[in-house]
């Protein structure tokens, strides 16, 4: 019966990484979320963090909703976020590789990124290896059974004929109305999704559980749900996730092969979930 919540597969190859120093994986910043003060403290330490990679990696993995809000009308893109996006074109002239996943609060970006910071973009799971691991990556909304609101939001949001109607608004009038949305659907889930929910109702573990019936994976990697966590899953596979920038200033790390959680705050331990 889970088989039908499934999405249809688009992972038409397998993405070879072949670095040996360690990788790393970050999600949900939500830059311009809950408002320009907090947003700006927060890109602050996240644009930091970046620096500090230089050298330590070159390869980085960002998993989604980076952004509260982003829509690209043709010539128009959001304003703000400088810091961040002049960082990240920094590290990516410097040689660093970069794949950014698309979130559900950045689900209508378009190819800037691919033509201004050459960072390729997807918009569907992907599956890498890396360090010799078979790992499944993308951003976790809208898969397994649950998530059906978005589900159905998501349809509308990607429907061609919305996305047109959308782009005929001016942005001054758009971009503070899809703010507006996108902060309040946040805070609408945010206390549910800081909370386990238990094994059998986290649908991500499901999500794993049903592809690992179908082709062994050695770990999946999503955020979305804005709760770091280590899943065991059958045959020794694991599923993270890397939490958020939030409340957590979490992200995950591979080294050597082996997957863990990291914090930029002494106060924040993970849940290993058996």
């Amino acid at each position: 019966m889970l088989a039908r919540f499934l999405p249809r597969s688009k992972i038409v190859a397998m993405h070879k990484i072949t670095s040996k120093l360690p990788v790393y994986f970050a999600s949900d910043q939500h830059f311009g979320a809950p408002d320009n003060s907090s947003s700006r403290d927060r890109e602050l330490r996240f644009v930091e963090w970046l620096e500090e990679l230089e050298g330590k990696t070159d390869v980085l993995f960002l998993l989604g909703d980076l952004f509260d809000f982003w829509y690209e009308y043709k010539e128009v893109v959001p304003k703000g976020f400088t810091r961040v996006l002049g960082t990240l074109a920094r590290l990516r002239d410097k040689g660093m590789t970069i794949y950014f996943f698309v979130g559900n609060h950045d689900l209508w970006m378009g190819d800037y990124f691919e033509k201004e910071l050459q960072i390729p973009v997807f918009h569907e799971p992907q599956l890498f290896e890396i360090q010799g691991k078979r790992c499944l990556i993308g951003h976790g909304d809208g898969l397994g059974p649950g998530d059906k609101g978005y589900k159905r939001m998501k349809k509308l949001f990607t429907n061609p004929v919305a996305k047109w109607c959308f782009s005929r608004l001016h942005p001054n009038f758009a971009v503070g109305l899809g703010k507006s949305a996108s902060l309040n659907n946040r805070l609408i889930s945010g206390d549910e999704d800081v909370t386990f929910k238990g094994r059998e109702n986290e649908w991500l573990i499901a999500y794993c559980e049903e592809k690992l019936k179908q082709n062994y994976f050695d770990y999946f990697l999503f955020g979305h749900r804005h709760y770091p966590m280590k899943v065991h899953l059958n045959g020794g596979s694991f599923y993270f996730n890397t939490g958020d920038w939030l409340r957590y200033d979490s992200y995950a790390i591979m080294e050597k092969g082996e997957l863990s959680l990291k914090s930029l705050r002494s106060d924040v331990s993970f849940p290993e979930i058996l």
